[in-house]
């Protein structure tokens, strides 16, 4: 693939690493994965998205691609020979809970020679814990970010799943990072790892930004409130009430309409409300690939 030709070289080029699956849900299957998920809103807002993973030599993969292709998004994902990832999702009041399954495609993520040309032009590289799991693909999500270039935004998105997370690829991760997206479950459980309990979400942010030299926070409280923690200034915003169809993919459409608006000059306030509006919308959707709105332009 020549991606020279392919390449919109007036928009920012922004990579999300890792998951590519199916969501089994209840009223039937769905594609997403976090980081395509991440990547499919940063180019609603601006950005050429791509999403960098494996998908299996089987129909599921062969109809993921086709899915992905058909919401045109980007993606590099080769054909490896482990099943592609699928998750099954029950829903309780619109918010998903994940059964997540093992030895898949997206825990084999080789490192192409595509991935690699299209680090090394990225602003923005987005991942996460979830797909640090295997061995291989960790080592290809590492490699990857340290191609970037310098000034790139490295999001880690923590995405806290099951029992597939420890403090050291956490730590490991916020060291790769300058940009760290998490929720208020997940800060509970960080806490302790850091010896920050009893610690005010204020006061963990702080903690984060100056332990490892991060230049922005983004906290999510679901349908309560968020804030985006920075060096100038802390914005929150609650989050505006709407019927929840489900919630799946809210997350990473909030991050990638941030860092998609940005890449594009708004403020940190601007990014913050868009992403706001953008993760409100996807939640009175089904499925995470949202059809675009009007005032997404």
């Amino acid at each position: 693939m020549n991606l020279n030709s392919m390449n919109n070289m007036s928009k920012p080029i922004v990579i999300g690493i890792g998951e590519y699956l199916w969501d089994v849900l209840p009223t039937g299957k769905k594609a997403g994965g976090a980081p395509v998920n991440f990547a499919f809103h940063a180019s609603q807002n601006g950005a050429e998205g791509w999403g960098i993973s494996a998908v299996g030599d089987d129909e599921l993969g062969k109809e993921l691609l086709e899915v992905t292709k058909a919401h045109g998004i980007n993606i590099l994902a080769p054909t490896v020979n482990y099943p592609t990832g699928t998750v099954k999702v029950t829903l309780v009041n619109g918010q998903p809970d994940y059964e997540i399954c093992e030895g898949v495609a997206w825990d084999h993520i080789p490192l192409s020679d595509d991935a690699v040309e299209l680090a090394q032009k990225a602003s923005a590289i987005s991942f996460g814990t979830l797909a640090q799991r295997s061995e291989e693909s960790r080592r290809s999500t590492a490699k990857l970010i340290s191609l970037a270039p310098k000034d790139a935004l490295i999001v880690y998105d923590i995405n806290l799943r099951q029992h597939f997370y420890n403090k050291q690829v956490i730590e490991q991760s916020l060291r790769m990072s300058n940009i760290l997206k998490i929720n208020d479950e997940e800060i509970e459980v960080v806490k302790p790892m850091f010896a920050l309990e009893g610690k005010s979400y204020d006061e963990v942010c702080e903690f984060f930004m100056s332990e490892f030299g991060l230049r922005i926070v983004i906290l999510t409280g679901g349908d309560k409130f968020s804030s985006v923690y920075s060096k100038e200034e802390v914005s929150t915003i609650k989050t505006p009430k709407v019927e929840v169809v489900d919630a799946v993919g809210a997350g990473d459409a909030f991050s990638g309409a941030f860092i998609g608006s940005l890449l594009n000059g708004k403020t940190i306030r601007e990014a913050h409300e868009l992403a706001v509006d953008t993760a409100a919308y996807v939640c009175t959707q089904a499925g995470a690939w949202t059809p675009k709105r009007k005032n997404y332009e």
